[in-house]
Parts: C-alpha cells; sequence; structure tokens
C-alpha cells in the first residue's frame, strides 16, 4: 500500500487491543514504520525516541543485526516443529537449558514455553492447580492477587487482574479468585510509612489466606514490581514478608515477571531485587525482546519435584500450544540472551534508569500537573493529578494527559498513557543522551499544557 492507502485503511479493519473500534476510527492511531536502536519513525518520517519500548518489550531496540541473523539463519535450517509429546528441535533445547541455567540462583528446574505473558499466565495458574492435586489437596483451587495488578487477558489471567477495565466486560470470571491490598506508597488509605504499609498488606494477604482456609488456597500471584497498573514500586520489605506469608499457609508464590524479567528493574529478574525467591515465574516480553511472540514459564525444584513423582495420568501436563517453543522465537531469544550477557544491558538499565528518575523527579516537582514520580530501573510512571495538594486524580480519558503525550510525540518522543499516568520503559540499551531527548520532550510538553 501506499503511504496515502495505509491511512485510509488505518483503523477500518483492524480492531486494536485496549481500545473501542468506533474511537479508533475517529482518532486514528498513529503508525509506526520504521524502528533503529532506541528511535522510531511514523509514515511521515517523523523521528522520535520510543519511550514505550515497542510495549515493555524491545529491550535490546530496533534493528538488532545479531537477532535477525539468528531469524533469518534458523528459517533456513528448520521453520517449524512443534515440542509436543514425542517430538522437539534444538533451539528449544538449548533455549529451556539456557533459562533454567541462567535461573539456577532462583531455583528453576525446568521451564514451559507459551506464545506470550498471558500464556504464561495461564500456565502458571494451571499448573498450581495440578501441583496440589498432585500431593492430595485438591481442595487448593483458589487464587489470591493484588489489586492494581495487571496479568494478562486470558479468563484466568483476567479473573486475577486487580483492574476493574479488564474485567468489567467479560464478567463472570473465574470463581475462586480474590485480591487484597497492593503496597502502594501513594495512595493508601492506611499510613505514608512505607515499612509499615509493607507490613499492613501482607497482614492483609495473611488474614485473608486464614479467612478462605488456607488448605483451599492454590498460590498467590503479583509482578515484582506493578507494570501497567502504574509502576507501583513496593516497599523493600514487602516481598519478604509475603514470602513468609506463603510459607506460613504453604501457599505457591507465583511471580509475574513478564514486564520485570531479563533486565527491566536493573536486575536480570524482579525477585532478585526483593532477594525473594518465588515458585513459578510468568516470562515473556525482554525474553526475546519482542522480535518474535514467546513466553515461558518457570517452575522450581519444589514444584518440578512432585510432578517428576507424581504418577501418569495426573502428573500429565495436559497444557500448551502449537507454537510453543517455537524455532524462530527461540533462536530469537538465544540471541538476546546473549547480549544481555556480553553487552551488560542490565547494568545499563540500572545507571540510565537512576539518571531517568532524576531528570524527572526534577520535573515533578516543578510542574504542577505531577503528583507523583516513581519507578526503578527502566520502568518508570508520572502520575499525573488535579490537584497536588489533595492528590486529585484525573478522571481516564482527562484532555490534560491527552495532551501532553501528544505534544511530547511533536516534540520526538513517543510515551504511553494508562488512566492519569505516563508510563516509561524505552529500550534497555538506550544512552544518557537519549534519555536526555525524552525528558526534554517531555519537559516541553508539561510546560505547554500546563505552563
Amino acid at each position: 500500500m501506499t503511504t496515502a492507502e495505509l491511512k485510509a485503511a488505518n483503523a477500518q479493519y483492524l480492531w486494536h487491543p485496549m481500545a473501542h473500534p468506533k474511537a479508533m476510527q475517529q482518532t486514528p492511531p498513529d503508525i509506526i514504520a520504521r524502528g533503529e536502536g532506541s528511535w522510531i519513525w511514523d509514515i511521515d518520517g517523523h523521528k522520535m525516541i520510543d519511550g514505550v519500548g515497542g510495549l515493555w518489550s524491545a529491550n535490546l531496540g530496533f534493528g538488532r543485526k545479531d537477532i535477525r541473523d539468528a531469524i533469518v539463519e534458523q528459517l533456513d535450517e528448520l521453520a517449524f516443529y512443534n515440542t509436543f509429546r514425542g517430538t522437539t528441535h534444538p533451539r528449544a533445547i538449548e533455549l529451556s537449558a539456557r533459562l533454567v541455567k541462567l535461573m539456577e540462583p532462583d531455583g528453576v528446574t525446568s521451564v514451559f514455553f507459551s506464545n506470550g505473558g498471558s500464556d504464561a499466565v495461564e500456565g502458571a495458574l494451571k499448573l498450581a492447580r495440578q501441583y496440589w492435586k498432585l500431593k492430595g489437596q485438591g481442595d487448593r483451587t483458589k487464587y489470591i492477587s493484588l489489586r492494581m495488578g495487571y496479568h494478562g487477558v486470558h479468563f484466568g489471567g483476567m479473573s486475577v487482574n486487580g483492574n476493574t477495565n479488564f474485567r468489567r466486560n467479560y464478567e463472570p470470571l473465574l470463581p475462586g479468585c480474590f485480591h487484597v491490598d497492593t503496597p502502594w506508597v501513594y495512595r493508601n488509605p492506611y499510613t505514608e510509612n512505607p515499612e509499615r504499609l509493607a507490613e499492613i498488606c501482607a497482614e492483609q494477604l495473611d488474614r485473608e489466606i486464614s479467612f478462605q482456609g488456607s488448605d483451599t488456597v492454590a498460590a498467590f500471584i503479583a509482578e515484582p514490581v506493578q507494570g501497567s497498573g502504574g509502576v507501583i514500586v513496593p516497599p523493600a520489605n514487602y516481598w519478604p514478608l509475603i514470602r513468609k506469608v506463603c510459607d506460613k499457609h504453604g501457599v505457591l508464590l507465583i511471580a509475574d515477571e513478564v514486564v520485570t524479567g531479563f533486565g527491566r528493574t536493573g536486575h536480570m529478574f524482579g525477585t532478585r531485587l526483593w532477594g525473594v525467591k518465588a515458585d513459578m515465574w510468568c516470562l515473556a516480553k525482554g525474553i526475546s525482546s519482542g522480535y518474535v511472540p514467546l513466553g515461558a514459564t518457570a517452575i522450581s525444584a519444589n514444584v518440578a519435584e512432585v510432578f517428576q513423582q507424581g504418577d501418569a495420568s495426573l502428573g500429565s501436563v495436559t497444557h500448551g500450544y502449537t507454537y510453543s517453543g517455537h524455532p524462530i522465537a527461540a533462536a530469537a531469544a538465544l540471541a538476546t540472551l546473549d547480549a544481555l550477557e556480553k553487552e551488560d544491558v542490565v547494568g545499563n538499565a540500572a545507571r540510565q534508569g537512576d539518571y531517568l528518575m532524576q531528570r524527572l523527579k526534577d520535573l515533578g516537582q516543578r510542574n504542577r500537573l505531577i503528583g507523583d514520580v516513581r519507578g526503578v530501573g527502566l520502568m518508570v510512571c508520572l502520575e499525573m493529578v488535579a490537584d497536588k495538594a489533595t492528590k486529585a486524580s484525573f478522571a481516564r480519558g482527562a484532555k490534560e494527559v491527552t495532551e501532553v503525550a501528544r505534544e511530547a510525540y511533536r516534540l520526538g518522543a513517543m510515551v504511553r498513557t494508562s488512566g492519569p499516568n505516563i508510563i516509561l520503559s524505552p529500550a534497555l540499551t538506550i544512552s544518557r543522551s537519549e534519555i536526555d531527548v525524552l525528558c526534554d520532550a517531555l519537559e516541553g510538553a508539561f510546560k505547554k499544557v500546563a505552563p
């Protein structure tokens, strides 16, 4: 299609995720035509720093020849084969061994491949129930998760999601899913003391498990740092307390690392940020740097052992996808892991994240629309407010939020809005000078909207 034809067909035939079809037709989406490193160009040739990282996923940036070459080489060797019972292929074997070695310090011994993050969550939820059946505790079917949490769009993931926006249109959802408060320092009804807030929220989980009956709860699932919910960073003592509560009641701990995995927080995995080992991890996005869809559920030794010792029928994993461990995706992931290990990508994420936070906190102090600046590594949120003193929030779709994002776009930065939040998740390979471009565009945008 020509440029004119692409613009004419934009949103006419394609329904976009998380959007009303009519709204997309009335205000067609931006058409991103090219990417290189941390930069993207729209169809009109407008160059921007990509503050979104594709969607939390382009961790190594665009145009990586090493990943491209791995994909092409794999296409020439074997474009596809399945990993269902009785068959496999070299890249699936290599990637599984590589991931287990990478996560050996976390206690991981096995992985189960899928197509993306929602799949990885679904796999973890199903395996948790199956684990308890194998243990002779089949009544353990319930899940507990956090308000504001996001765990994908399958029925299981939606059911443990803690945001009404992702649930309401598809209810009734999976029964047996319950939610407790997230340790949100900026907005909570309890205390301004982070450590005490963590204790209160952990106590809530403890009481909820007891109320439900600990012998009926399969797992607690949470993101080490909440992403889509607004980059909610828990107090440092929260995850260690949660681990203790889960151990007390014998409840499995599932870490949804779809966003935080592979360096986004400035640590290889988000649980390492808190010094905690989970029982299962949900992985995607950064695993292949977004080049080819891929997800994985990583399984700890204590969980894997129960399956290994289980009977042939009940222990069989009757779950999976045609494209689980797709050769092209696995090749892209192996090249991604090579880069992560050789180029100090994780260290760069930590260093550039500190600088990004420094610049944005300074902006937040000076601009009346910014109530809170929070984040860790290269996942950062600017929460916009109608009134700083009262923390009065903007309604969803507020024009001020949209205007800031559009002005930033015009000034050369792609940013993402979610409710009253502007969320940033650039490539982990971004440079300091590119961080400056991103921040300068945001400075200009906020100054234009709220001089």
